[in-house]
This record gives structure tokens, C-alpha cells and sequence, in this order.
């Protein structure tokens, strides 16, 4: 991961910062109500039970009946991803005789960005 990243150097003392104080706040508001198409783009949002690694020929020995541990523990919170991103935790419920999940705990911004630079 290091060997992609670059560092990135801003000279604080050259940003006019002032500008951004001023904009109105109808702006803000506008900015706001023009991003709202974004509420009907799609997303894949899934549900992950668990997950492991196998060698290929493991893999292939696989038949009928076998049992592949898994790298979480029962009753232990499972990943919810949109896109293949972590979004949070969450417990299987059943909902109108279908599942349905409930977060128990969302990520922050700072793991979120963490999850997408992977």
C-alpha cells in the first residue's frame, strides 16, 4: 500500500481560505439540493457471514458434505459492505418472513477512506 501512496505538500500560506468564509450560505443550501440526484444511483450493499482462505487443491478436494471453518465466531456481528466497503456491523433479523439486518455499528469517515485505498 505504501508503494502507491505519495505524499502530498501544501503550502498552507498559499490557500485563500478567507474566500471560502464568504460564500453565502445559499450557496451551501443550492449545493445541497443539486446533489440529491445522487440518492437514486444503485449500490450493492451485502451482507458477509464470514470468510477464509484456501489452497487451490483444498479447494478442489471439496465434495459433498464438507465443513469449511470460517474465520468468525458464532453469533459474532457480520460485515456489511456497499460497493466492497466496509460500511459497518450488523445481526441478522427476519423481517415479514424474509431476512433483513440490523446495524449494530457503522465505521467512521477515517476507516471507511481506509477500506476504499485497499
Amino acid at each position: 500500500m505504501s508503494e502507491q501512496t505519495e505524499d502530498l505538500n501544501i503550502d498552507l500560506d498559499e490557500l485563500d481560505l478567507g474566500s471560502l468564509s464568504q460564500e453565502p450560505q445559499s450557496t451551501n443550501a443550492t449545493a445541497q439540493q443539486d446533489m440529491s440526484f445522487i440518492r437514486n444511483i444503485p449500490v450493492n450493499l451485502t451482507l458477509e457471514v464470514a470468510s477464509t482462505e484456501l489452497m487451490v487443491g483444498d479447494l478442489m478436494n471439496v465434495s459433498l458434505g464438507t465443513v469449511i471453518e470460517l474465520d468468525k465466531l458464532s453469533g459474532e456481528a457480520m460485515d456489511v459492505k456497499v460497493n466492497g466497503t466496509l460500511l459497518g456491523h450488523a445481526e441478522v433479523v427476519i423481517v415479514n418472513n424474509k431476512y433483513g439486518l440490523r446495524l449494530v455499528n457503522v465505521v467512521d469517515d477515517n476507516d471507511m477512506l481506509k477500506g476504499l485505498t485497499k
